[in-house]
């Protein structure tokens, strides 16, 4: 399976014509010209601290990433390629349901010879374990607003259910032996069998647990950044604003992932904004510009990081013709 740069950067259209219209549309929701005023008198050196913490993020990520590799088998592929691809993932985030992030699979087959669909496992594991990271943090926001409850309770479930049901090994080993019996489904239940064997050792308690830890440091650095962002736009502060900053940024990373559009775009803005009118008592324009300048420090900046490792190694990721390198294993 290859993917070639047309059919990749494919992919990420409709995510980045969707993200265009939902940042115009904020801006004018908010009052194109009062959101133009209050960024134009942002305090721009908390936009780099924000990053900073997008990029402590992104590291502890990277850990996880690579420690899952290691959990596959994937014992002798380097730091630097591993972070090329973990990297490289991030432009992928804004296809329809994150759906892209399975091209990793196939980069990671390349370079090590892992089956993609234990390859997929990983992607897997990462999507579930970063969401129950941000559920984490957003414990003790949804106990003092119960009106998000449901949400939480739902996904929360959903998630758990994952989990749980990859251990009951009885059950999907008599799940996958009644599907080799169809003959048009023994080649999928192959792969199947590929894709269970790594989500059974991704999520065995230990793995996960130290998953989870690393995702809850990780996107907590990411709600500090947005607590910065609501500072630079001159918000004074409080413990108080840095846990709503905290509660605001995860919650509406759950429900973007749960909207499974392109990167959460309009969701997560959604939720982002109406969290902060709603519990902060915003103005709209000032809600409407955190939005805008937390997703730029965020999303958008992973965006452009993953796009500057795509030009810097195109083999890598199959975006030139020629013979992708190879790692042993």
């Amino acid at each position: 399976m290859k993917e070639s740069s047309p059919t990749i950067l494919r992919r990420l259209i409709p995510g980045v014509v969707l993200g265009f219209v939902v940042l115009v549309g904020l801006a004018l929701l908010g009052d194109l010209r009062e959101v133009g005023k209050l960024i134009s008198n942002f305090r721009w050196e908390f936009f780099l601290i924000a990053m900073g913490f997008t990029l402590l993020n992104y590291g502890l990520r990277f850990l996880k990433w690579h420690f899952y590799l290691k959990q596959i088998g994937v014992n002798r592929l380097g730091v630097g390629p591993s972070m090329r691809l973990f990297v490289g993932g991030f432009p992928l985030a804004v296809t329809p349901g994150k759906l892209g992030e399975v091209i990793k699979a196939v980069w990671l087959m390349r370079l090590t010879g892992v089956p993609v669909a234990r390859g997929v496992s990983v992607v897997l594991a990462e999507r579930i374990s970063d969401g129950l990271a941000v559920l984490a943090l957003s414990v003790l926001g949804v106990v003092s607003y119960p009106r998000y409850w449901p949400v939480f309770i739902t996904i929360l479930a959903v998630l758990l259910a994952v989990v749980i049901g990859s251990q009951i090994r009885p059950l999907v080993e008599w799940a996958l032996e009644q599907g080799e019996k169809v003959r048009f489904l023994q080649k999928a239940v192959r792969s199947l069998r590929e894709f269970y064997e790594g989500s059974f050792t991704l999520f065995k308690p230990g793995a996960t647990l130290l998953a989870v830890l690393l995702g809850t440091v990780s996107w907590l650095g990411e709600g500090l950044g947005f607590y910065f962002i609501l500072r630079g736009l001159g918000l004074q502060p409080s413990l108080e604003l840095a846990a709503t900053a905290i509660f605001v940024l995860s919650f509406s990373t759950v429900v973007g992932a749960a909207s499974a559009l392109p990167g959460g775009l309009g969701a997560a803005e959604a939720s982002i904004a109406g969290m902060l009118i709603f519990i902060l008592q915003l103005d709209p324009a000032l809600a409407t510009s955190a939005t805008l300048l937390i997703r730029l420090a965020t999303l958008w900046f992973g965006v452009l990081l993953g796009m500057a490792v795509w030009a810097s190694s195109p083999a890598l990721f199959g975006l030139e013709t020629g013979r992708v390198p190879t790692v042993e294993t």
